[in-house]
């Protein structure tokens, strides 16, 4: 946990002014442009509902019906007929969701992630019907095209649609390298990079949730993961440490080691996960792609809410490349934690699903694109 930072039930009964959810920023850094999201001190808020939709996920399958799988809605989209026959939802590899959660009279609703291109994120938006002049907030887990590729083409096209102050939240400096692939053979291939540029002239502030942050009183993110259990990440991209063409993170975030390598193994020291506390539930974790492990992830979201129970591990937990008996360790320590169900998407991997539904069976719900989550109310 992030040194000084102290959180437990007692704190948030005495931190009564917080429950009201203040969005919890403090001041720009410098003349960045840069905002930091102080670190909460007390519980985050519960929410009575929440509603997780798939705006981009790797597969769809029209035919599967919606249901209720134990206390969860599950709610399916199916072909696009009649008139919008050449309108249908696009997949891909990446991923992106519309959140939108309930406390009382209060609504909030939030994108996080935004696909790995537009041609998935905004054909979906639409076709999902998302109200985007109804979003409180923008969150990006990490740096990595498969999730930011869609955001800016996204803010040129509809940001006139949203409201004025509008912030992004990230876990931190490293969303902004450049990254970089090498194949075994030939040369090295860029994976891209998000340029704040594009924000600030789109009039999105940043915002820094480098420690665990209340997000418009609703959701709480994990901040930088702790790497306390056997999970390690597998083959990934390497991160460019620096700026260039006006481009890239500033140095001075990363050790002297990093900084002399300047091309060096992602460690993912900044992705975070999104987190909601559900009445009567308990949490709802979002990993987006859970390079830290999502084991690690779990934990984290439990020790910085001060809440143990889970009721729902989704999103990519990145054991596509991970060998069988890497997924079985995974599969026992997720058994340990005992959540209520587990939504794997993306990045993780054919081998987990086969082993949740040989260890788990009654706890699997199979994402696609397009799909509506109900948890709670």
């Amino acid at each position: 946990m992030p040194q000084g930072f102290n959180l437990n039930r007692r704190n948030f009964l005495r931190a009564g002014a917080v429950v009201g959810g203040a969005v919890l920023v403090g001041a720009p850094v410098g003349g960045s442009g840069r905002w930091l999201a102080r670190a909460q001190t007390s519980a985050p808020p519960t929410v009575d509902r929440l509603a997780v939709r798939v705006v981009v996920d790797n597969q769809h399958d029209v035919i599967v019906k919606s249901a209720k799988v134990g206390t969860v809605d599950v709610q399916r989209v199916g072909w696009s007929l009649g008139p919008n026959l050449n309108k249908q939802l696009h997949s891909e590899f990446g991923l992106g969701f519309h959140l939108e959660s309930h406390r009382g009279g209060e609504t909030r609703n939030y994108l996080l992630d935004f696909g790995a291109s537009p041609v998935a994120e905004l054909n979906n938006l639409d076709i999902l019907k998302v109200d985007l002049a109804a979003i409180d907030a923008l969150i990006l887990s990490h740096g990595h095209f498969d999730h930011f590729g869609g955001l800016v083409p996204f803010l040129k096209r509809d940001r006139a649609k949203m409201r004025k102050d509008l912030g992004l939240y990230v876990g931190g400096e490293d969303t902004f390298c450049y990254r970089w692939v090498e194949p075994p053979t030939g040369p090295r291939l860029s994976t891209g990079v998000l340029d704040r540029r594009d924000l600030a002239g789109a009039n999105v502030r940043i915002v820094m949730a480098e420690k665990p942050a209340v997000i418009e009183g609703h959701a709480f993110t994990t901040g930088a993961i702790p790497r306390k259990s056997f999970e390690k990440a597998y083959p990934t991209p390497k991160v460019e440490i620096g700026m260039r063409d006006g481009a890239g993170c500033d140095a001075s975030h990363f050790s002297k080691e990093e900084q002399e390598g300047k091309i060096v193994v992602d460690k993912f020291r900044n992705e975070h996960a999104t987190c909601f506390n559900v009445k009567d539930r308990g949490l709802v974790v979002i990993s987006s792609c859970g390079h830290a492990g999502i084991v690690n992830t779990v934990k984290q979201a439990q020790a910085v809410s001060g809440e143990k129970k889970v009721h729902a591990v989704m999103g990519g937990f990145h054991l596509t490349p991970a060998p069988d008996s890497y997924i079985a360790q995974v599969v026992q320590a997720l058994k340990e934690i005992d959540p209520d169900y587990l939504v794997p998407m993306h990045c993780s991997g054919a081998g987990f699903v086969r082993a949740v539904q040989k260890e788990m069976p009654d706890k699997l719900i199979v994402p696609y694109t397009g799909t509506r989550f109900i948890f709670g109310g």
